[in-house]
């Protein structure tokens, strides 16, 4: 078990060389949430997430001989970069093996710190695996993304650097990604020994919630293979010593759909100005959602990191937009006559709502000889304003239907 004293040791050998990441609060989100929110920036670390803390503890740790040798580590990019960034610095060689479906921007950013990058596997479990085997066979110190008391308390300096801030030191409530637990163990061993009172909430992805089935268990559970936009906290195994961290320290682990996870990208790029890749937004979105009671007390929200790939940022924000019911597509069946079409958009302009689409089905359509289908991609005001005008197209004859979601 990894305690205080750790941890305060692990912040004095790398405060120099990480971003001591700052502490805000934010109005918009208190307001709509009913709470004190403050944001942990950890996405303003070097390489975008609290990731450096832990790999910069463990790589000090080395001894020459370790260093000679080099180092492998398996990541679905925040650990690699932050391995591969500090092993230049350090001038230690760097094997990292990632996911396939890892994004580009990961993998082009791990290599531009001069690691080898090996794709292999479809989760970073998988990709484990074979740096095991290479970490074996080339005498390379494996770099464990979570599983690792050096790790564990150099992720833990989060806590340490929340309690010494002004804005942190009352917080009565943190919420904090969990994917294979390295960073929660921490994070909660220092601030539960340092005030017992904080609660302590993870948050995981539905698709893949290892730590909560893990602790409903008792041992540590493999998931089978899956995806979540926070690809950065699909874990299928939690470590040992993290899910025995978590019994003794964290109050409870929540879970958050995918739709949950876009919307709140989506709000913190919208309200804070912030990137925030689906692991660092997870705590937002369980508390947007109600997961836990926490009207009325003061909440940190750790964000863990902001490297979202760009290329899938416009699909993550138009699925956001969806659920808030503020973009919408239905298709409507028409009369195939002249200035059916009009009427409808007409009817769609006199209730205020901007048209971004239409798209003619005439011949992957199931609509009656004499009728024509056509999507229409509208922006919207919400889903009141939605109901609106589905009522009114159908007040006018019009067939209405969700053509697809988001």
């Amino acid at each position: 078990m990894v305690s205080k004293a750790d941890i305060e040791q692990a912040y004095q050998k790398i405060r120099k060389d990480i971003v001591r990441t700052p502490l805000v609060y934010s109005q918009k989100i208190s307001r709509l949430c009913g709470c004190q929110v403050v944001l942990k920036l950890e996405n303003f670390q070097m390489t975008g997430s609290f990731k450096e803390r832990g790999a910069l503890h463990k790589l000090l740790s080395l001894s020459p001989g370790e260093r000679e040798k080099g180092v492998v580590a398996a990541s679905a990019g925040n650990h690699a970069q932050a391995v591969a960034y500090h092993c230049r610095r350090l001038k230690i060689r760097a094997k990292m093996v990632m996911p396939l479906g890892t994004p580009l921007i990961k993998i082009v950013s791990t290599e531009s710190y001069g690691a080898e990058v090996i794709l292999h596997g479809d989760m970073v479990d998988d990709a484990g695996e074979l740096a095991l085997k290479i970490s074996h066979d080339e005498g390379r110190t494996f770099v464990h993304p979570f599983a690792d008391p050096l790790i564990i308390a150099g992720q833990g300096t989060v806590g340490l650097e929340i309690l010494s801030d002004d804005l942190g030191r009352d917080v009565a409530t943190v919420l904090c990604p969990v994917g294979g637990g390295g960073l929660i163990s921490g994070v909660a061993a220092y601030l539960k020994e340092m005030n017992p009172a904080i609660q302590l909430i993870g948050v995981e992805a539905f698709a893949c919630p290892s730590m909560k089935a893990s602790l409903l268990e008792g041992h540590p559970v493999k998931l089978e293979k899956t995806s979540s936009l926070a690809d950065g906290i699909a874990i299928k195994r939690v470590g040992q010593i993290n899910l025995d961290m978590a019994q003794k320290y964290v109050d409870d682990v929540v879970t958050v759909e995918e739709n949950e996870i876009a919307n709140a990208i989506l709000l913190l790029l919208e309200m804070e100005k912030i990137v925030a890749e689906g692991a660092g937004a997870v705590p937002l979105a369980a508390l947007l959602n109600r997961k836990v009671p926490l009207e009325g007390r003061k909440v940190l929200l750790l964000i863990s990191g902001g490297n979202i790939d760009v290329n899938i940022l416009g699909k993550i924000i138009t699925r956001g937009l969806a659920m808030e019911g503020r973009i919408a597509q239905r298709t409507v069946r028409l009369k195939d006559l002249p200035g059916s079409l009009t009427s409808a958009l007409e009817i769609i302009k006199g209730l205020q709502a901007n048209i971004l689409e239409v798209a003619h089905h005439r011949f992957d359509s199931l609509a009656p000889f004499g009728f024509v289908d056509v999507s229409i991609t509208l922006e919207t005001k919400g889903h009141a304003h939605i109901h609106q005008i589905e009522e009114a197209l159908q007040n006018a004859g019009i067939l209405c239907e969700k053509q697809c979601r988001f």
